[in-house]
C-alpha cells in the first residue's frame, strides 16, 4: 500500500492528519533525505506495520537504502535506550544512574549515514517514545553541531503526525460497525 492510500483510508474525523503529512515532508527545513528518514524511524516507533510498510516503500523512491537502513537502525536502537533511560528518570533510585548499561549501541557509530540526519532520526523517535532522556541527549547533540531549533521541530512534526495515524489506523482496524436494532 502507498502512503497515497493510507491517507485516503484516513476517516474524516482526522482529516488534519492527511493534509499534514502531505505539507510536512516537503518542509524547507529539511533535505528529502531528513524528512525521508524521520518518517522511517517514526514510522518504526510508531508500531504500525502498514504505515511503516507504505511510507519504507515510498522512502525508497527519495532516498538512498543505507539511509533507510540508517533511519530503520535510529528507531531500533531507540526502541532499547528509551526503555532504558526512561527508566532510570521514571525511578527514585539514584544507584540505577551508576550502573553501566551494558546494552550494545554500535549503530549510533556504524549506522553510515549522515550523523546529524541519524542524531534527528534519533530525536524524533525518542519523542514518539516518550524518552525526555534521549530527547534531550540528542537534541544538544544536534544543537552542538550547529542544527537549527526550525530543523528539529520539523523533524518533529512529521513525528507527531506519523505517530497519530498509527494510532488512527490501529483504532480503525479494531472499530466494528455497530449494528443497528
Amino acid at each position: 500500500m502507498s502512503v497515497e492510500k493510507i491517507l485516503d483510508i484516513i476517516p474524516d474525523y482526522a482529516k488534519d492528519l492527511r493534509l499534514n503529512l502531505t505539507t510536512l515532508l516537503k518542509q524547507a527545513e529539511l533535505t528529502p533525505q531528513q524528512a525521508w528518514g524521520t518518517a522511517i524511524a517514526s514510522a518504526m516507533a510508531a508500531r504500525n506495520p502498514q504505515l511503516l510498510q507504505a511510507v519504507q516503500a515510498e522512502a525508497a523512491q527519495h532516498i538512498s537504502q543505507q539511509a533507510i537502513q540508517a533511519a530503520k537502525s535510529a528507531a531500533a536502537i531507540m526502541g532499547m535506550n528509551n526503555v532504558y533511560y526512561r527508566f532510570h528518570h521514571l525511578t527514585q533510585n539514584e544507584k540505577y544512574r551508576t550502573l553501566p548499561a551494558r546494552l550494545r549501541m554500535n549503530a549510533i557509530r556504524t549506522h553510515g549515514s549522515d550523523p546529524v540526519d541519524f542524531e534527528l532520526w534519533c530525536v524524533a523517535a525518542s519523542a514518539i517514545n516518550a524518552c525526555g532522556a534521549c530527547v534531550d541527549s540528542h537534541e544538544r547533540v544536534l544543537r552542538e553541531k550547529g542544527v537549527t531549533e526550525e530543523v528539529i521541530i520539523a523533524a518533529v512534526r512529521i513525528a507527531s503526525v506519523i505517530h497519530a495515524i498509527a494510532a488512527v489506523l490501529e483504532a480503525e482496524s479494531v472499530t466494528a460497525p455497530v449494528p443497528v436494532a
